[in-house]
């Protein structure tokens, strides 16, 4: 049963006709008087509930009805449905415990989901299943792992992959947020449609509106044709938003508009759309602490962590890594030709116990720089032991008077080895001052960012 507790006549009726529609039961009320007679009788599965339901326009007549109805019935999920100039007390309302906030006016699809999605969560769970019964129930392919910890993760991101709810990924680089993305987008109902991945990172402020709205024709100076953005390619489908802790603060201004109510206008353009979209985010920063700073918008964070996965670094889950070395190597098996390479057990009792700060990026790289400069086709212990140390090896006495950075000897490494070693030395030489190691090397921070996740080498993001 749903009840709808609002006091306008036109919005009872307007949802209750809507949601009849979609074959649900409708209770209706008008404020907290006639919400407690009916739950004297019976018990919702879910609550709508409006912000502003009495002469005081303010919401606090909302909040108190909320608070209420949490101490009350803890777990009934309670949606709020609020204008635009009630969005703090919708904030104020999530903190509270409700699951979502629609604003007014609404789209009929999006309240639909958002209500399905409460329901279908608010359904107990069981006990963690094995390894063996997720694989039956969903794919999972390219994630590798049987720790207890993966295993809760994976049955909470099969459980809401079916909905439209908005996963938050956290976690530190390296650890797999975006195989993580695609196992929920390749077991949703939309995994025929596209699943768009965009790294915000990676996007200047002033090619943000451009890049995830599109653009129109001469919007600027180098706009000569139509540009469609990231939203709409991945309209009907998933879109990917890593990196969501970089955005500044104008940028997720805009972001939260789309997320809000599905509505955006291109670059250029008065003319609004309207996106269908799965929206999942991912970040190795902390958004909590972000927003007690000020760098966070606290109705953004709640609009995008109504499920939030937490993935552990490989350090929590050390009984993992024989799994994922000997995955790696089977695949480099075929793609290198070479169908007898395999790991000692030495060597895998080793890996087990070595730190790993770049998590299992740092592994894949590890290994597969291993099978290439190794002839053997068992890998042993000091193979990876000698490709660990090129790696992280004493830094060269000569440095640049420039830069202070080692330039290494011609036809002693490859390029990309020789930009490994550039990178890793410089965040050493400038102590992970992220943004000295940038301008040493010539490049921008958002280009570093992104050849550090490459490379897995740790580092912790600059405010």
């Amino acid at each position: 049963m749903l009840l709808i507790i609002d006091d306008d006549i036109a919005i009872q009726t307007s949802l209750s006709l809507l949601f009849r529609k979609e074959g649900f039961t409708v209770r209706v009320t008008d404020g907290p008087f006639d919400t407690f007679d009916l739950l004297n009788e019976e018990i919702p599965d879910v609550i709508l509930l409006d912000m502003n339901f009495s002469v005081d326009t303010s919401g606090a007549d909302g909040l108190r009805l909320l608070r209420r109805l949490r101490e009350r019935l803890p777990a009934v999920p309670v949606i709020l449905i609020t204008g635009w100039g009630s969005i703090d007390l919708a904030v104020e309302g999530m903190k509270l415990g409700a699951k979502d906030f629609i604003t007014k006016p609404w789209q009929n699809d999006h309240l639909l989901q958002s209500v399905k999605t409460a329901l279908n969560l608010a359904q107990p769970t069981g006990v963690s299943p094995s390894r063996q019964k997720l694989d039956q129930q969903f794919r999972f392919d390219n994630i590798v792992g049987e720790d207890p910890n993966l295993l809760d993760i994976l049955m909470t991101i099969g459980r809401v992959a079916s909905t439209d709810a908005p996963v938050l990924i956290t976690g530190e680089s390296g650890t797999g947020k975006e195989l993580i993305a695609e196992a929920i987008h390749q077991n949703s109902r939309r995994k025929r449609q596209p699943f768009v991945k965009v790294n915000l990172g990676g996007i200047s402020s002033a090619l943000f509106e451009s890049e995830l709205f599109g653009h129109v024709r001469g919007a600027f100076t180098d706009a000569k044709i139509d540009r469609v953005g990231r939203f709409e390619l991945a309209d009907k489908g998933s879109i990917f938003l890593d990196e969501i802790g970089d955005l500044d603060s104008g940028s997720q201004v805009k972001l939260l508009r789309v997320l809000q109510d599905r509505t955006f206008e291109p670059l250029g353009s008065s003319k609004s759309r309207t996106v269908d979209v799965r929206v999942i985010c991912a970040t190795n920063r902390n958004l909590d602490e972000m927003v007690s700073k000020g760098l966070f918008r606290e109705d953004l964070l709640y609009r995008i962590n109504l499920i939030t996965v937490r993935l552990p670094a490989l350090r929590e889950r050390p009984g993992d890594i024989p799994g994922l070395v000997t995955y790696f190597v089977d695949n480099l098996k075929i793609i290198y030709g070479r169908p007898d390479l395999r790991v000692s057990p030495l060597a895998h009792k080793w890996l087990r116990n070595l730190s790993l700060p770049g998590n299992i990026r740092q592994l894949k790289n590890l290994v597969e720089r291993t099978v290439l400069l190794s002839a053997a086709d068992e890998l042993q212990t000091n193979d990876f032991e000698r490709n660990l140390s090129q790696r992280s090896g004493p830094m060269p006495s000569t440095l640049s008077r420039t830069s202070g950075l080692a330039f290494p000897d011609v036809d002693s490494m490859t390029l990309e080895e020789m930009e490994y070693q550039m990178i890793q030395r410089a965040m050493v030489f400038h102590q992970n001052r992220v943004a000295k190691v940038a301008r040493a090397l010539g490049i921008t921070r958002f280009a570093l960012y992104r050849r550090l996740e490459k490379f897995g080498i740790p580092y912790t993001t600059e405010e």
